[in-house]
């Protein structure tokens, strides 16, 4: 027998509120007896008000005890929601016991410690305590950044919970640690050793004065004995400095060599300082400030540097730059700038010079600035100025971040975007429009059934007819951009492909045009649709002859196909980011034509862009090309040159699951008679397609029950006899094709189902999971519904 839940104890304030009702009954009863002069009515009364006080108060321990059970958390399900999250994430209860974390929360701290006790160092810990009081008294609060091994991170508390009782602790990197994270990391591998190697003892320190990292000769030189470090401890301890203010390591005492300090601030943002980069010079003639010595050592320690690093005097010119900020700001070390001022625009040089004068003087504090670079005007970057001390002539630190690849990664990602958002609105408006294209098609091919040729509108109605064929040529082309298109892969080798289709080439390219053809060894298999990659030689293959004659009007020019096979190593250089490393067969073709300008590159796979002039091309023929390449599984790059010509580059992965190429199927040949025999149960949501189809049907024989959607299709089934065949479209509102023939499917097992759609049959297989389904694309005519009803018949 089950347990009864037991009401808790009455707690203190519950005590209080039943001494309150009976405190204010005792009243009541009082006024009574003085009003009515009646002992006995006033003692009922008393007695009435004590009994409710004590269900109210019953009541209200039993409501305490629900809305405790109402609130318990099922952890199971907050650790799979936390599972789901790019950061590590840890839950901890009012008593700061760690009750949920996330995988990434193991692997950041090397288990399950509880926040804020976690390896992070002193300052670390006492700041994330410090976050998580505020969390409790404000509801949330950041913790800035925090030092973990090598790596910098940052932690935001939020109180949560039906009863506030919850603390969630995400931890992130910092968004802006990469430059001290990287250096960090050098100072402890190869670059702390090449600057120990030029007599350098380098160390980075945090704001509060922990060593973040140290290379190998400074930690010996502090402690005394080879393999020891001094990370995570107060630098200051390590030195000492005399009536002379020179500076000695603590261990050496007073008769130690003197150490020349060199600081490079390094900001990570505007309202915090950032960490600092403090190099010890040994100084044999103490106190030479300037001696060629140290000249040397601080040009080493600049052009070691693994970050953006310039220095400039007081004067404002350049002293030196190392390799990495030559690279970042776009300079021709041939050519070097004098000024700061001299690598950006001009309406950023008065602030730049400014700021480079202020810090000259005097300014501390480490400073960050937007600017645009001259030669990159569109993207600012960030200059970072700090001022220099002990650094002989110079005066200055500039930092600058290279970010050109980033940008680069910034502009591809924005590209697919922008890709795959207009690919979506093509491949929606593609659709629409194939139902309005199947119906115009559906009624040209009924009225001409009317008419012979030599009638007044039998030409018409052709034209009407050919202008629609037209339309759709150019819908199929934006599926094929948006990658909705229908194919019919088969594995193939791109020589065959290419064989096929250079007669046509030749008669397309014209007797001015020469036509090279070059095919490499141990071409791997790929797998596509042979007649969409004959299409996308072809879109190319014109495109570059338009080129050629547009570059030499009176012909000319040479166009090269080249197939080859491509290694994982290739790829890398591509990048991995944008191509998995794979083994892949290329496809290359290249003209001698005008080449592409620089500024036209990005767009020239988007729908309806077009360098031709007003009146000559539909701006879809290479969108259709990359439509097709990537419906495929492959890549498409263009590589060009204004003048020189232009190259694209296909990549096919190479098909793995079989060696041998499998050749094309042969066409079969259809009947002449169109004519049928059975019921047809044709369902669609559009009102013109159904009436074409309906009509269709009927003139060929077959008896024709229609329905609007998949509900009125069921209950039309209920009140006819068995049908010969389903034919449905597949996307509907309310039940869609697939629902609604499985419905079916469950009464007549063996009832063969023809799809109908404008939308790709591979984009609509993962809903068509039934056996025994065919699929006929949008637009059809009459004569291709026809067949298809007729093929789905006499394979039932």
């Amino acid at each position: 027998m089950a347990s009864r839940p037991i009401a808790p104890p009455i707690h203190l304030t519950q005590r209080s509120a039943l001494l309150a009702s009976l405190l204010a009954g005792g009243i009541a009863a009082l006024i009574v007896l003085w009003l009515t002069g009646s002992a006995v009515f006033a003692g009922g009364f008393l007695g009435a008000a004590v009994v409710l006080a004590g269900a109210a108060v019953t009541w209200r321990s039993l409501a305490g005890a629900d809305e405790a059970a109402a609130v318990e958390v099922d952890w199971g399900l907050a650790r799979a929601i936390a599972q789901t999250a790019a950061d590590a994430i840890a839950i901890t209860d009012r008593a700061g016991r760690l009750v949920c974390a996330n995988d990434r929360y193991e692997a950041l701290f090397g288990g399950f410690p509880a926040p804020p006790d976690l390896p992070l160092g002193e300052g670390g810990a006492a700041a994330l305590a410090t976050a998580g009081r505020a969390a409790w008294r404000d509801g949330r609060a950041p913790s800035g950044p925090l030092r973990l091994d090598r790596q910098t991170i940052t932690a935001e508390v939020t109180r949560a919970g039906e009863q506030q009782d919850m603390l969630i602790w995400r931890f992130e990197p910092a968004a802006d640690a990469t430059r001290v994270d990287r250096l960090t990391d050098a100072l402890a591998g190869d670059l702390g050793n090449r600057l120990g190697e030029a007599g350098i003892m380098a160390a980075l320190i945090a704001p509060d004065g922990r060593v973040l990292s140290a290379n190998p000769v400074l930690s010996h030189r502090a402690l005394g004995q080879p393999g020891g470090t001094i990370e995570g401890q107060d630098f200051a301890r390590f030195l000492i400095t005399d009536s002379r203010g020179l500076v000695r390591f603590e261990r050496e005492g007073l008769d130690g060599n003197p150490l020349r300090p060199v600081q490079v601030p390094f900001a990570e943002n505007e309202s915090e300082g950032g960490p600092i980069l403090i190099a010890l010079l040994d100084e044999e003639d103490a106190p030479v400030a300037d001696g060629p010595t140290a000249a040397n050592h601080i040009s080493t320690l600049v052009s070691l540097m693994p970050v953006g690093i310039a220095l400039v005097d007081r004067e404002g010119r350049f002293v030196q730059m190392n390799e990495v900020f030559t690279r970042a700001a776009g300079i021709d070390p041939a050519v070097p700038p004098l000024y700061p001022g001299d690598l950006v625009v001009r309406e950023d040089k008065a602030a730049v010079a400014d700021a480079v004068r202020r810090f000259a003087n005097g300014a501390a504090a480490p400073s960050d600035m937007a600017v645009r670079l001259r030669d990159h005007p569109e993207e600012p970057v960030v200059l970072t100025i700090a001022g220099a001390r002990g650094m002989g002539a110079a005066a200055v630190v500039l930092s600058l971040k290279d970010n050109s690849e980033e940008s680069r990664l910034k502009r591809q990602v924005a590209q697919a975007t922008k890709m795959q958002a207009v690919g979506q609105l093509a491949g929606g408006v593609a659709h629409d429009f194939n139902n309005i294209l199947t119906a115009i098609l559906g009624h040209c091919d009924l009225m001409l059934m009317r008419h012979s040729p030599g009638d007044s509108d039998y030409d018409d109605i052709q034209q009407i007819r050919s202008n629609s064929n037209r339309a759709a040529g150019l819908t199929r082309q934006l599926l094929a951009f948006s990658r909705q298109q229908t194919l019919r892969p088969q594995v193939l080798q791109l020589p065959d492909v290419v064989s096929e289709v250079s007669n046509l080439l030749k008669r397309l390219l014209g007797e001015t045009v020469t036509l090279n053809v070059s095919h490499g060894r141990d071409l791997g298999p790929v797998r596509a649709d042979p007649g969409q990659l004959e299409q996308v030689v072809v879109n190319l293959a014109v495109n570059a002859r338009d080129a050629m004659q547009a570059k030499n009007p009176h012909g000319g020019g040479t166009l090269t196909i080249r197939t080859r096979a491509v290694g994982p190593a290739e790829v890398r250089e591509r990048g991995s980011d944008i191509m998995p490393p794979a083994d892949y067969t290329a496809l290359e073709i290249s003209d001698t034509g005008t080449g592409i300008p620089q500024e036209v590159l990005p767009k020239i796979f988007e729908p309806f862009f077009t360098t031709k002039e007003v009146g000559k091309g539909t701006g879809l023929g290479l969108s259709t090309v990359y439509g097709i390449v990537k419906q495929s599984g492959g890549y498409i790059f263009a590589d060009s040159k204004p003048g020189q010509g232009a190259t694209f580059t296909i990549y096919l992965p190479v098909h793995a699951a079989g060696a041998v190429a499998v050749p094309r199927a042969p066409v079969r040949t259809r009947q002449a008679e169109m004519w049928g025999t059975g019921t047809v149960l044709l369902v669609e949501d559009e009102a013109m397609v159904r009436a074409v189809a309906e009509r269709a049907l009927s003139r060929q024989g077959y008896t024709v029950l229609s329905a609007e959607n998949g509900e009125a299709a069921l209950e039309l089934l209920e009140t006819c006899q068995a049908p010969d065949l389903l034919i449905s479209d597949v996307v509907m509102p309310q039940m869609d094709g697939p629902t609604m023939a499985r419905h079916v499917r469950e009464r007549y097992p063996h009832l063969p189902i023809l799809f109908m759609s404008g939308y790709a049959e591979e984009q609509l297989r993962k809903s068509i999971d039934l056996d025994n389904v065919a699929f006929l694309p949008k637009p059809f005519s009459v004569q291709q519904l026809g067949e298809a009803a007729r093929d789905a018949l006499s394979q039932a």
